[in-house]
């Protein structure tokens, strides 16, 4: 269960991969674009997960469809918007929604950094407007290559004060190892930028020691290959590194078989930092209160290690240590 009296945080939540439905409907209804159903039931199956996928390239093909809604910066307005509604329905009392401009802009040719001004465009609307507090994080999409993702390391450098509190590296790690941005992410650390990095996807602990000893990452993505790895998980613990832990989208994408096979329990015995986030949810077809439910329900948790977990995504926020102080007296009001 969530408990009221500690804020509500999600710190892993791609804003490209959480369009609604609906929205995708209309968008392309109003942009001429065919899609595969033109009801919301008959859409579902191509754009959310609906099983545990072991062939990725299925599951990575409803990011596609994602993608095919951005057809101008009014569709990325509105999805950006959304995303803060959304964190409002849920009751999130900070969210950090991350992005790549890159992404968002391929396919219909849009300026990576024009993206980026929009998103920035919709923080400064809703700060203060609406009741949750967002902060942002602009991805470097590794599969692009090093060169052609240093546009939205400009785009998070452009937007430091307009939202952007962090650069993020993402994407499958294979072709593309934490070594190639080592440069992006000095340069970020060096301008007054957060890092987080995904790592231990698909990739074993490695991926993980590399991204925190060579990137200096402060927060991991996902993580879960540090589980092959005893020294890994105690580095982790050494260097107080969180890790953002986002239970179904690691069974859905096969990072783990199921539930019981992810090692949260484990991070926990060990003292790890471990916080509660979504990833994906339009394409999970989650929230987060129910990765909050599949604690109770998968992992049977006592409630001190539920409220382990929902203070560690505060302190673990990239938030000021003020910030965090609104957060929690915020929370203890309403008890």
């Amino acid at each position: 269960m969530i408990n009221k009296d500690i804020p509500l945080v999600d710190l892993h939540r791609h804003l490209d991969g959480n369009v609604r439905l609906g929205t995708i409907l209309d968008l392309a209804r109003q942009h001429g674009l065919k899609l595969p159903a033109d009801d919301l039931e008959g859409l579902r199956p191509y754009a959310q997960m609906t099983q545990h996928y072991e062939d990725l390239a299925a599951a990575f093909g409803k990011f596609e469809l994602n993608q095919s809604i951005f057809f101008d910066y009014e569709a990325v307005r509105r999805v950006v918007q959304e995303n803060v509604e959304d964190a409002v329905r849920e009751g999130i009392d900070y969210i950090e929604l991350r992005y790549s401009p890159v992404f968002i802009a391929e396919k219909y040719k849009l300026d990576p950094m024009s993206v980026a001004s929009v998103v920035s465009e919709v923080w400064e609307e809703v700060r203060g407007r609406l009741p949750v507090k967002v902060n942002l994080i602009v991805i470097l999409s590794r599969h692009y290559g090093p060169e052609i993702v240093r546009v939205e390391l400009q785009a998070a450098l452009a937007n430091r004060s307009r939202g952007v509190v962090a650069l993020d590296i993402a994407g499958i790690e294979t072709n593309a190892p934490g070594s190639l941005f080592v440069d992006h992410c000095r340069t970020a650390r060096e301008n007054g930028l957060h890092l987080t990095v995904h790592a231990g996807e698909w990739s074993g602990p490695q991926s993980v020691r590399q991204a925190v000893e060579v990137l200096q990452a402060e927060r991991i993505g996902h993580g879960v290959g540090a589980k092959d790895d005893p020294a890994v998980m105690d580095l982790i613990v050494e260097r107080g590194v969180a890790v953002e832990c986002c239970p179904t989208s690691s069974v859905q994408f096969s990072m783990v078989p199921t539930y019981q096979d992810h090692p949260l329990k484990e991070w926990l015995r060990r003292g790890m930092r471990v916080t509660i986030a979504t990833d994906d949810p339009g394409i999970s077809a989650i929230d987060l209160p129910h990765e909050y439910r599949v604690l109770d329900e998968q992992y049977q948790l006592p409630n001190q290690a539920v409220r382990t977990l929902q203070s560690n995504g505060v302190d673990a926020a990239f938030l000021t240590a003020a910030e965090k102080q609104a957060l929690r007296e915020l929370a203890a009001r309403r008890v």
